[in-house]
């Protein structure tokens, strides 16, 4: 459970970080592409990979590979879909992309779903509905085939992404850190040409954010990939619990530090959040007949 809270808080802060980004106007590509040799420096150092014997990653190729080319790729459609379909839409269809991950765990990781998990799945999915509720009146000049397919690519992408990082949670810890790298390196030459190929005007502050940002989401991941190695017969948890821990803080912080406005409705969905959280974590504890 301490490593989930962590990686939520790092995510959180992470979100709180691209916010105050760019009100400053830091170039958040730029960033991004800074944080992931910062990334790959905390993996070398923190971690300490074995890179003594680069057969043993053979094997796990695909996995390194596509987060890897998933990472930069995804955010480079989170940002077209952004662009066409607005935040509001886009954090919908990253949110929504649980169902993703959810729906494998129980299809091929033989994952059993109790009625206290079973319950708290269903409470996180209408919490998800509430917290991204906002009443908008935004229409759309862009092609509707453009708008759904970024939508699309969003939610698949992220789905696809949690359940990567759940397969590298099952490795080892040698293979593990070494996969890590990887993907760091191959995800950081990916953005770091796509911007080269766009020609970037690049800005200093824009590339001391992306230290920050760095670390930042070197937790995040970190963090994510131990939960999951702690609860590796319960991916459901993970996936859930982090998804309501993020979005139902994230909405409390934004009204706090950002005055952002809460709706009846959001405020219902951060309750729900957190009986989701208490179904899936604590309620077969209370009434073992639920387990």
């Amino acid at each position: 459970m301490t490593f989930l809270i962590f990686a939520v808080l790092c995510s959180v802060a992470v979100s709180i970080f691209l916010k105050i980004a760019r009100k400053n106007n830091i170039h958040i590509a730029q960033a991004i592409a800074v944080n992931y040799i910062v990334a790959t420096l905390m993996t070398w150092f923190v971690l300490q990979p074995n890179i003594k014997s680069v057969t043993e990653y053979a094997a796990t190729a695909p996995i390194f590979i596509a987060l890897g080319v998933l990472l930069p790729l995804v955010f480079v459609i989170m940002s077209r879909a952004v662009e066409r379909a607005g935040i509001v839409k886009s954090d919908a269809a990253q949110r929504l992309s649980l169902f993703i991950p959810i729906v494998w765990a129980l299809a091929f990781f033989g994952e059993v779903l109790t009625p206290a998990r079973g319950l708290g799945v269903v409470l996180a999915f209408v919490a998800l509905l509430c917290l991204l509720y906002k009443p908008s009146i935004q229409k759309f000049s862009s092609n509707t085939k453009g708008v759904a397919a970024s939508l699309m690519g969003v939610w698949l992408g992220y789905g696809v992404i949690d359940i990567l990082f759940k397969q590298l949670a099952k490795l080892d810890k040698t293979a593990f850190s070494g996969n890590l790298l990887v993907a760091f390196i191959l995800a950081g030459v990916l953005m770091w040409a796509y911007l080269l190929v766009k020609r970037t005007d690049w800005r200093l502050k824009s590339m001391l954010a992306g230290i920050a940002l760095g670390v930042l989401n070197f937790g995040n991941i970190l963090f994510y990939v131990r939960a999951h190695q702690v609860f590796k017969d319960n991916p459901t948890l993970v996936f859930a619990g982090m998804n309501m821990g993020v979005i139902a803080l994230g909405t409390l912080v934004g009204a706090w530090a950002f005055r952002e406005k809460i709706s009846r409705v959001n405020a219902l969905g951060v309750a729900l959040a957190m009986a989701s959280i208490f179904c899936l974590f604590y309620l077969a504890k209370l009434m073992p007949q639920w387990a």
